[in-house]
């Protein structure tokens, strides 16, 4: 009898833990892959769910400071004082990047050439066409349309569009950091989320938009290599973007609070971001079971994180967080 009352809660044990209630997460749009792949071996692994919404940075960050959700996730980092005002914690997750691709007939992948001079003409309107002066004299070898140039940007609050809009700003300051800047070009399309503008550039000829590597690689768009703050062209590939993140400095103390946008370095492809998971800080339970996902991710997950094109935090940084946590009493 008393075996068979053992085995009864035991039985009882698993099915409450396999239906317990799923974890809620919304936001960004940049590591919704690698954040699928997460939650999909986790699920298997352990036998919890964790949902994962990509509605935008924008979304997500008003959507936690509601409590509507779990957690939330952001390319754009909120500063220190911002988390205290509205009771979040926050730490990152992994690096991406943000890549030009484009679709232009006859034009390969890292065929085309683009300077900061023009890349600044193509998203402030002041180059119309493919055959434009400032992006013909670094593509000479190239077969440039006389076509007027389509640009594809995000219609909601963006954390790509964010950090994307920090590196126009530095290389010109007339551009305004903006996670929904008012674009000048004279033929814009916008799309939802970064599926929805790499959607809009693999239907629309001559166009020409920002998304986070990993779309580019799953659709396989042509991109575009980008001129560095040393006068490189890089390729967008995971090597360049380890390289760039290397100039991450981020400290436990401030939030990890750091955007990567620009950095040094010979080899460093220019436009690459951190992306940040956002917690309430009074669910200490509940933050408990969403770390404990995180801290799952980053020991089991740097491969497949890798083998989309993210940039898996190094052994250092992990070990900030996991203090960061503890601090916290979330873990």
């Amino acid at each position: 009898m008393k075996k068979l009352l053992l085995g009864s809660v035991v039985a009882l044990a698993v099915a409450t833990s396999a239906n317990a209630e799923a974890l809620k997460g919304r936001g960004a749009s940049f590591p919704a892959p690698v954040y699928k792949a997460w939650t999909s071996a986790y699920n298997k692994a352990t036998g919890v769910q964790v949902n994962y919404t990509p509605t935008g940075s924008g979304d997500g960050i008003k959507s936690i400071k509601k409590r509507i959700v779990d957690f939330a996730g952001s390319d754009k980092p909120l500063k220190p004082e911002v988390l205290k005002e509205n009771k979040l914690y926050m730490f990152p997750t992994v690096v991406g990047s943000i890549v030009l691709a484009y679709n232009i007939d006859g034009v390969k992948d890292g065929e085309l050439k683009l300077s900061r001079e023009a890349i600044a003409a193509i998203f402030s309107g002041k180059a119309k066409m493919w055959d434009d002066e400032v992006i013909k004299k670094e593509n000479k070898d190239v077969k440039l349309p006389h076509e007027p140039i389509t640009v594809a940007v995000r219609a909601d609050k963006s954390g790509t569009t964010f950090n994307f809009t920090y590196f126009l700003n530095k290389i010109n300051p007339e551009f305004k950091v903006s996670k929904k800047p008012e674009w000048k070009a004279e033929k814009v399309v916008a799309g939802k989320s970064n599926s929805g503008v790499t959607a809009n550039i693999k239907q629309i000829k001559n166009s020409i938009g920002y998304i986070e590597y990993s779309y580019k690689l799953k659709e396989n768009l042509p991109a575009a290599k980008v001129q560095n703050k040393a006068g490189k062209f890089i390729n967008p590939t995971v090597k360049s973007f380890q390289d760039a993140a290397k100039y991450a400095s981020w400290t436990k103390e401030k939030d990890f609070y750091a955007i990567i946008g620009d950095p040094d370095g010979e080899t460093s492809y220019p436009i690459v971001a951190a992306t940040f998971i956002l917690l309430p800080a009074e669910k200490a339970e509940k933050n408990k079971e969403v770390v404990k996902f995180f801290e799952w991710a980053y020991k089991n997950g740097d491969k497949v994180a890798a083998d989309l094109g993210y940039v898996p935090l190094p052994a250092s940084t992990k070990d900030e967080i996991a203090k960061y946590w503890a601090e916290k009493k979330i873990k």
